[in-house]
């Protein structure tokens, strides 16, 4: 079923008529942006599958939240295409929070023994990569990376923070990472190979 198929069925379920005169003109405005919409969701997010979750969570809130148009703002293509936009940003921003989250868990020292009961094999594996990695990083990069993914500070933030000038805050993070992703992607090889 499509993405338009089960929000139609959704508005169904709301006591909602075929020949409705709001459903009429919500697969109007489908036809018109849920291209636009998904497109900016692959771009966004990397990820087809995600992309097309964004178009059919954002065509659901369209028809929710039809009461709070307001042409005076913007057309009702490009308000629907904001909310895309927002949906798209919201799953960013949930990766994001995953990766701090899980990345946090990985810095943070372990006592030998007994992992905890619920924890599988491949988390922990995964945990002590990433641990390592960081580990091996120069100190001046692993400290702004830090700052920003355990810390949440922005680039201007971290550059008051150390005294360092803006450009070579964002150098040095954009340099952590590229090292932290290929030491990722070469245990990674080593694990399969």
């Amino acid at each position: 079923m499509d993405g338009l198929a089960l929000v139609l069925a959704a508005a169904l379920q709301g006591g909602t008529r075929l020949d409705d005169p709001d459903l009429r003109a919500l697969r109007a405005l489908y036809d018109a942006c849920a291209g636009k919409i998904l497109a900016l969701a692959l771009r966004l997010l990397r990820d087809r599958a995600e992309a097309e979750d964004v178009v059919q969570e954002t065509f659901l809130e369209v028809w929710r939240r039809s009461s709070e148009y307001d042409p005076a703002r913007a057309s009702r293509e490009g308000w629907a295409i904001m909310i895309g936009r927002s949906r798209a940003l919201d799953r960013l921003r949930a990766r994001a929070s995953a990766a701090r989250a899980i990345t946090a868990e990985a810095a943070e020292p372990r006592e030998e023994g007994a992992p905890p009961p619920l924890e599988s094999v491949a988390a922990q594996e995964e945990r002590v990569r990433v641990r390592d990695a960081l580990a091996r990083l120069p100190a001046e990069q692993r400290a702004v990376l830090e700052l920003a993914w355990f810390d949440g500070l922005t680039h201007a933030e971290i550059s008051s923070q150390t005294g360092h000038p803006l450009g070579t805050v964002k150098t040095r993070l954009r340099l952590g990472m590229e090292k932290l992703s290929a030491a990722l992607a070469r245990t990674s090889g080593e694990g399969t190979a």
